[in-house]
């Protein structure tokens, strides 16, 4: 295995189809339709505008087993030193430890770019989601219950945060 950054042209058809399978067999993703090519553009085209990593882990046949990437927290300027991120696997990889080590990829990314916050938003029944952030040191921060509605019912969402040490000397404004 070796993790890379992911490139639009060579990644982006493969980053689609994990998304897909998510929104269609998971509650990882609370969209409802699949995504089309057009919508990975736009995703890709707003990790490069805002300097967001695109993280990805391929096997020794250079398939893409999983992804991880940040982005914008929300968008007011007092947030600009928290980010959101999200990490998926391919379905044909989980249990092999591909999402630990995309987190760590990640958790070193966002403390190289000098951000203080990751945080993630897990569907409150990923046990798996759940205690892999556990178990890389993020903390339970609160839930939100019934967030979501999907396949028939509601989901709550739990929000789980690392703190990092960065940046340095943080700035307002």
């Amino acid at each position: 295995m070796r993790v890379i950054h992911c490139d639009p042209k060579r990644h982006a058809a493969t980053i689609l189809a994990i998304f897909n399978e998510a929104i269609a067999n998971s509650t990882a993703l609370y969209d409802y339709t699949p995504r089309t090519p057009e919508m990975m553009a736009g995703w890709f085209e707003t990790k490069v505008k805002g300097k967001f990593p695109v993280i990805g882990i391929e096997n020794e046949a250079a398939e893409l087993m999983g992804f991880a990437s940040y982005g914008t927290f929300r968008t007011w300027p007092a947030y600009k030193y928290s980010v959101e991120h999200s990490v998926y696997v391919d379905a044909r990889f989980r249990g092999q430890g591909i999402g630990k080590r995309l987190l760590q990829e990640i958790i070193t990314a966002a403390q190289g770019q000098e951000y203080h916050t990751l945080i993630g938003c897990i569907d409150a029944s990923n046990a798996v989601s759940i205690r892999l952030h556990e178990a890389m040191g993020f903390a339970h921060c609160g839930n939100i219950r019934e967030a979501g509605f999907k396949f028939g019912r509601w989901l709550d969402i739990a929000f789980y945060q690392l703190v990092l040490a960065t940046p340095a000397n943080p700035i307002d404004g």
